[in-house]
C-alpha cells in the first residue's frame, strides 16, 4: 500500500474553525502500516549491524556533502517512492 493510498482511507478530523486535528485511520490499514514498519525495522537492523561503521560514517559524510552543494529533492519525493 503507498502513502498516497493511505491517506485516501484515512479520515481527517477537524475542529470548530476546520483545522485539522486528528487523523481516523480505518483498523486493517493501521494494522498493515504497523506491520510495514515492523518489517522496516527488522531490515535495517540486520543491515546496520553488518554494515561496518567506517561506510555509515563514510555515507553520511557523502550525503551531508550534497546538501551542502544544494543536491537535494523534497522529501514528499521519497514518501511518494515507498510502498506501506
Amino acid at each position: 500500500m503507498t502513502i498516497a493510498e493511505v491517506r485516501e482511507l484515512v479520515q481527517y478530523v477537524t475542529n470548530a474553525h476546520g483545522e485539522t486535528t486528528g487523523v481516523l485511520v480505518p483498523l486493517n490499514v493501521w494494522e498493515e502500516l504497523l506491520k510495514s514498519l515492523q518489517a522496516c525495522a527488522d531490515e535495517l537492523e540486520q543491515i546496520d549491524e553488518a554494515e561496518p561503521n567506517e561506510q555509515i560514517l563514510a555515507d553520511l559524510k557523502d550525503s551531508l556533502r550534497h546538501v551542502k552543494a544544494g543536491q537535494t529533492f523534497p522529501i514528499s519525493e521519497l514518501w511518494d517512492e515507498i510502498d506501506v
